[in-house]
């Protein structure tokens, strides 16, 4: 395919290779500027409307659902991972002596929620380490009668190897445990096809590929989840809150779907705003249209690095858009090659003794030039 040509939209100089979306999503342009508009009228308070505080974050719940299943009333908007899986716990029965699920090494916001869980139910985390035929195998394994919760992400997040969602959904259902995901290293930049899958809950950031700010995450709820016990007892979600006038009529009800589940304050007006522009430029191209441009560059780069000793995970076990190249065990220190790559004006993360590679629609073959050319020089 013809990559894609949208630097233009990003802040991001030419001599500067960032691949690291992973790690944060830069804000495009546009986004900074509606970000900027929003803090400025902060100064003005006069000119905030109270509308303000519902209609931006309905429209961000509707563009996370276009991710998703397209139905807004499944969304709710959180402040990150943790309070999404939280509220995920808080709404899952967890009998004593069953299991949860949990990959090896997974990040900590879908691991430490589960920890506290156990411990108080007296349940069991079951961790599963990635065997030579990848993750999916093992996970399939470790799901059984006992089993709860399978808590996971489609692609680990330290180097992008892969889970094959749809047979563990499928697993899952069968002993009818609860699927809870954390899409927040791929939804934006691959499909994520939740009709297949059927999970129960997922949950994931804005800031990274789907380029928001920090700040903004979000929960979506399967229909048969979007009537359990929320976290905060928030006036936003309440019917009538838009009436400002009538807040001190107190009320039980909410409104229809997963808002009852919304942080408190999910309207802060500047990250809105920023995130909200940001997916209006995300919404462009499709993940399927990402996920092609990724697969292309780390595809050249995977190529090209073959000889320099580092290890890409096996070829029907990688994402498109992430890619962990693990370094030998006699190679440089993983710390001074970061410097290296750094001090060349190249962004990727070290996640252990793997360089995570980001390629998302900014990135360009220049940019992966210019790590080869660094690689080469440091291995």
């Amino acid at each position: 395919m013809a990559l894609l040509d949208v630097r233009d939209q990003f802040d991001i100089p030419a001599d500067r290779a960032y691949l690291n979306s992973a790690f944060l999503g830069p804000l495009p342009t546009a986004a900074v500027a509606a970000g900027r508009a929003a803090l400025e009228s902060k100064a003005q308070p006069w000119t905030v409307a109270t509308d303000s505080f519902f209609d931006p974050v309905d429209r961000l719940r509707a563009l996370v659902a276009d991710y998703l299943d397209g139905d807004p009333e499944g969304i709710a908007i959180t402040p990150s991972v943790s309070y999404g899986i939280a509220t995920a716990a808080a709404n899952v029965d967890i009998p004593p002596g069953s299991t949860i699920v949990v990959l090896a090494e997974q990040f900590p916001s879908n691991v430490y929620e589960w920890r506290a869980v156990a411990a108080n139910v007296g349940a069991e985390i079951i961790t599963v380490h990635r065997g030579p035929d990848g993750w999916t195998p093992r996970v399939l394994e470790a799901i059984d009668g006992r089993t709860a919760v399978v808590a996971i992400e489609p692609a680990h997040w330290s180097d992008g190897t892969t889970v094959d969602l749809v047979a563990v959904g499928k697993a899952a259902r069968a002993v009818e445990a609860t699927l809870i995901v954390d899409v927040s290293q791929t939804l934006g930049a691959v499909p994520f096809p939740t009709a297949d899958i059927r999970p129960d809950f997922v949950v994931g950031v804005t800031y990274k590929w789907l380029l928001g700010t920090y700040g903004n995450a979000f929960l979506w709820a399967a229909p048969d989840r979007r009537s359990g016990r929320p976290l905060e007892q928030c006036w936003m979600p309440r019917e009538g809150s838009r009436d400002f006038s009538q807040l001190a009529h107190y009320t039980d009800a909410f409104r229809a779907g997963a808002a009852r589940y919304d942080g408190g304050q999910s309207a802060s007006h500047v990250n809105i705003a920023a995130t909200v522009a940001a997916f209006e430029v995300l919404s462009q191209w499709h993940p399927a249209v990402v996920s092609a441009h990724s697969e292309a560059l780390t595809g050249d780069l995977i190529a090209r690095v073959g000889g320099l000793g580092l290890t890409p995970p096996p070829a029907g076990q990688r994402s498109p858009h992430l890619v962990g190249l693990h370094l030998p065990a006699d190679g440089p220190d993983p710390a001074a090659l970061a410097n290296a790559l750094a001090e060349a004006q190249v962004n990727v993360s070290i996640r252990g003794t793997a360089v995570r590679v980001s390629a998302h629609v900014f990135n360009t073959s220049g940019d992966i030039d210019r790590l080869v050319g660094v690689l080469e020089a440091q291995l």
